[in-house]
């Protein structure tokens, strides 16, 4: 059986640092990107509860779309 999953993707920014961070939001696991200023990526893999996305909103991040994640990720953004 193939399941198609629509992520979510959300944004933060501090000072000069990007974090990004993508959910499944059925399995609950996902990654973050944190863009450093000079363009440097580092990533992680996550695992999430099922609070979520209150917690993101409560760290004040904002839901954005994934082509941004996904430039990073893929290295066609910044350094990875």
């Amino acid at each position: 059986m193939s399941s198609n999953i629509v992520h979510r993707y959300f944004k933060k920014e501090i000072d000069d640092t990007t974090i990004l961070v993508r959910v499944n939001p059925i399995h609950l696991k996902g990654a973050e990107l944190i863009i450093h200023p000079g363009g440097k990526v580092s990533s992680r893999d996550l695992t999430f509860d099922e609070a979520i996305f209150d917690d993101l909103t409560v760290d004040g991040f904002s839901e954005t779309s994934a082509m941004e994640f996904q430039l990073y990720s893929s290295g066609l953004a910044g350094e990875v």
